[in-house]
């Protein structure tokens, strides 16, 4: 079972960085199409303030995209593979493979939406592979999927404020919507995992106690929100960026509380090594996300992200 966790947290986490890349690329048509369609109109063009918030039919339209509806097929591939991983292995292990999305994402986004990797960007990728080969190294196999009631209850309770935290967030916080929309999705797709963990009902298979469990109803609302949070995210903000906010929210939260309520361990002399992968993998995506969360550039006209360790774009030409 510990084998079969690792290959599916390894099949999400490919199928995640596909899903995000592919949502980014619909969101990326949408805006184009919204503005060359106004220019035929004579109208107005939308709003290129990368404060400003999405309006709903971009969204709606957004979510009707082909490569958008393609991306959330993938997104259930994920899910089903970040669920078998969340069941077999403790969760810091379980969310460090999956959150390797980020270096999917970053690397497929190269060809797709033409965004160019610096070598600053290539270190912090670098250090989150290696943190999680240090983090497999040193996870116990076991893993406790049982949970007192009331933290079945403290899920859902958890689902409904983190998502409306994070749908307020995503329309109220102007140049910082990216990052918070990133955050709460990501802890929103943490708390599906810790949900999927403790789920009742699964072994044996209970399709009462399934539908009773406030953990099921905990995933759906995660589930939801967490997905359309993160779909305004990427229209506001840089795909990169907010995979990697997305990351840490999904990782730190699930490992911390595997710990600390589900009996997650490392094996015997290895917890060094574990809080060294874990505080590596959290300090690398972190780098990306700073690095990479510039505004979005929908239309291909802002100038290149500068190079070394300087955070911006470059000054534009002049004429």
């Amino acid at each position: 079972m510990y084998v079969i966790g690792i290959i599916a947290g390894m099949m999400a986490a490919v199928a995640y960085g596909m899903s995000t890349v592919l949502r980014a690329l619909g969101a990326r048509r949408v805006a184009v199409a919204e503005r060359e369609a106004a220019e035929n109109e004579g109208a107005p063009p939308p709003s290129t303030d990368p404060s400003a918030p999405p309006t709903m039919s971009s969204t709606v339209a957004t979510l009707g995209d082909p490569a958008f509806i393609l991306g959330t097929v993938m997104v259930v591939i994920g899910f089903a593979g970040g669920a078998i991983a969340a069941r077999f292995l403790p969760l810091f292990l379980a969310q460090s493979i999956v959150s390797a999305n980020l270096v999917v994402t970053a690397l497929v986004a190269t060809f797709m939406l033409n965004i160019t990797l610096h070598t600053r960007d290539w270190v912090a990728i670098w250090m989150v592979v290696l943190s999680l080969c240090l983090l497999g190294i040193s996870s116990a196999p076991h893993a406790e999927d049982h949970a007192a009631r009331s933290f079945h209850w403290g899920l859902l309770a958890a689902a409904f404020v983190v998502g409306a935290i994070g749908l307020w967030g995503v329309y109220k916080f102007g140049k910082f919507a990216p990052v918070v929309g990133g955050f709460a999705g990501g802890l929103q797709f943490g708390i599906i995992a810790m949900a999927v963990r403790v789920l009742d009902g699964v072994a044996p298979f209970d399709a009462v106690a399934l539908l009773t469990d406030p953990g099921a109803w905990a995933i759906a609302v995660a589930g939801a929100s967490g997905f359309y949070i993160q779909t305004v995210a990427l229209q506001v903000g840089a795909v990169n960026g907010v995979t990697a906010v997305l990351v840490v929210g999904e990782t730190a939260g699930p490992s911390i509380i595997g710990v600390l309520f589900l009996g997650d361990h490392a094996q015997a002399g290895l917890g060094w090594l574990a809080v060294a992968g874990f505080i590596g993998a959290v300090v690398g995506a972190i780098l990306v996300a700073w690095y990479g969360s510039g505004d979005p550039d929908h239309f291909g006209e802002a100038p290149e992200e500068i190079g070394g360790w300087r955070r911006g774009r470059a000054d534009p030409p002049t004429v």
